[in-house]
C-alpha cells in the first residue's frame, strides 16, 4: 500500500506557490499601470491584473492539493516506488541496489512544519536524481537509514 505525504506539505507549497504568484500579479499590475495611457489597448485597465490574481489564487489553492492528492510512495524490500502527477501520472521504481547516496534535507519552510524531503541519488546521468517531498523529518530519516542498511548489507 502506498503511503500519502505528509498533509502539511500543502501549507509549505501553498506559502512558495503564494509567494510566486504574489511576485507575477504584482508584475502584471505594474505592467497594467505603465500601460494605462496606451492607445492601443484592447482591455480595459485592471482586467489582466484581476485575471492574474484569479488565476494564481486559483493555483494556489486548488493546485497545491490536487498535487497532494496524487503524490506517494512506498519502501519495499528491493525497490523504492513513487506515483505523481495531476495530468501526466509518473510511476517511478527507484532499485535500491542502484542508489549511490542519499540525502535528508530541509528548507526554511519545512522546518516550520517538522517536514523534510529524502533525496536519492542513484547511478547513471538521465533522471539519477529522485526526491521525496513532503516527508515527516524522522520519517524522512527512517527511510534513509532503511535503504543504507539494505546498501551496507548488498555490498557485503
Amino acid at each position: 500500500m502506498m503511503h500519502p505525504l505528509e498533509p502539511a506539505i500543502v501549507k509549505v507549497w501553498r506559502i512558495k506557490s503564494g509567494i510566486w504568484a504574489g511576485v507575477v500579479a504584482v508584475g502584471v499590475i505594474v505592467w497594467d499601470i505603465l500601460n494605462f495611457f496606451d492607445a492601443d489597448r484592447v482591455v480595459p485597465f485592471g482586467v489582466w491584473p484581476a485575471v492574474a490574481i484569479l488565476v494564481g489564487g486559483g493555483l494556489v489553492i486548488w493546485g497545491t492539493r490536487w498535487r497532494y492528492r496524487y503524490w506517494k510512495y512506498v519502501l519495499q524490500d528491493e525497490e523504492l516506488l513513487l506515483e505523481r502527477g495531476v495530468f501526466n501520472r509518473i510511476r517511478t521504481i527507484v532499485p535500491l541496489k542502484r542508489i549511490q547516496h542519499i540525502d535528508v534535507s530541509q528548507d526554511v519552510f519545512e522546518r516550520e512544519f517538522d517536514l523534510g524531503k529524502l533525496i536519492v541519488h542513484t547511478a547513471g546521468t538521465k533522471s539519477s536524481e529522485v526526491v521525496v517531498p513532503g516527508l515527516h523529518i524522522e520519517t524522512a530519516e527512517h527511510l534513509r537509514d532503511t535503504m543504507k542498511a539494505f546498501i551496507v548489507d548488498e555490498a557485503l
